[in-house]
């Protein structure tokens, strides 16, 4: 008889753990990001996390996880094309922190989830059920309810969020058809890469500061010259560099060691720690409008992972009960 064993108790709350810590871990660096987005340019920071970040994982991670043969493969086309999606994410992101409210760019940045499973239909050819449309159709329309289309309160800064989610779920697009073949750690070393030359090539274009002059604080971050850091501004910069890192481990640790429904809903605990950061660090507090729409794009997002989780668990009892029967 063949039979599959559960992860322990024990295993499964260190799964959660790492979870939990990963999204505090990130939302320390959104955090930073936002505090330091009038005074450095996005591109500068984001190369000294990256230098930080691949530092990290050259010297400390990939010799204790196996060594540099970790590093060989033949995808390298696959991981430049990972690369620029999840730079474009991120650069789409950050530029977004500097224009708005924490919590509104965090809650519209959570419709990732709905756009994955979405996409997953024509991209990868997977079935996706009326209910779980219909989760992606009221996670969409909490978007809509953010954004605040037509009325005075549009600004088009809300739109860098979503697009950095649309950014991010074609990086899982292409993590599902290499997560196979091509290990964790060789696709977090080529984002880190990816992050280096892109913020090298927009520095050398943009860093000096002759598009910087303008009132528009997302354009400004993208084109602000260089500026060397104070003393205590290269600890927060040294800082998004171990956060960054510490996060991508953890969360990395966490989907090996739980099953992506658990580890999933987890997450979601950077939506309460943004609305916490957004008040007591910049003075922002949720209106009743980003309060429905948070609700919304959250409610539909937790909803999408507890039934990829429960239709995961009826897969694997048909396994099971089909792998009893063979062996019989």
């Amino acid at each position: 008889m063949t039979t599959i064993s559960a992860p322990s108790a024990r295993t499964t709350l260190a799964g959660i753990a790492c979870a939990m810590g990963a999204s505090t871990m990130f939302s320390i660096n959104d955090v930073i990001f936002k505090f330091l987005s009038g005074d450095y340019a996005l591109h500068q920071m984001v190369l000294i996390r990256a230098v930080i970040g691949i530092i990290v994982m050259l010297a400390v991670v990939i010799p204790l996880s196996g060594g540099f043969a970790l590093l060989r493969t033949p995808k390298w086309r696959l991981h430049l094309i990972r690369g620029i999606f999840v730079v474009f994410s991120n650069f789409f992101y950050f530029l977004a922190l500097a224009a708005m409210p924490l919590a509104d760019a965090v809650a519209i940045f959570f419709v990732a989830p709905l756009l994955v499973t979405a996409l997953s239909v024509p991209i990868l050819g997977e079935k996706v059920g009326p209910r779980r449309w219909a989760a992606v159709l009221v996670g969409l329309l909490g978007v809509v309810v953010m954004m605040r289309p037509g009325s005075a309160a549009f600004q088009f800064a809300s739109l860098l969020p979503l697009l950095s989610a649309l950014a991010y779920a074609m990086m899982h697009m292409m993590t599902r058809r290499m997560g196979g073949t091509e290990s964790a750690l060789t696709m977090t070393v080529f984002v880190q890469l990816s992050f280096i030359v892109s913020s090298l090539a927009v520095g050398l274009a943009l860093g000096d500061g002759r598009y910087g002059q303008t009132s528009d604080p997302s354009l400004a971050f993208l084109a602000r010259a260089w500026a060397w850091p104070t003393a205590g501004d290269w600890m927060k910069l040294t800082l998004i560099g171990f956060t960054s890192s510490a996060g991508g481990i953890l969360i990395g640790q966490a989907y090996k060691l739980c099953e992506a429904g658990l580890v999933a809903p987890f997450e979601y605990i950077s939506m309460p720690l943004a609305i916490f950061w957004g008040v007591t660090v910049f003075g922002q507090w949720p209106d009743m409008v980003a309060w429905a729409g948070i609700a919304l794009i959250c409610g539909a997002g937790l909803y999408i992972a507890a039934r990829e989780a429960a239709l995961a668990r009826r897969g694997k009892r048909k396994r099971q009960h089909a792998a009893t029967g063979s062996d019989l």
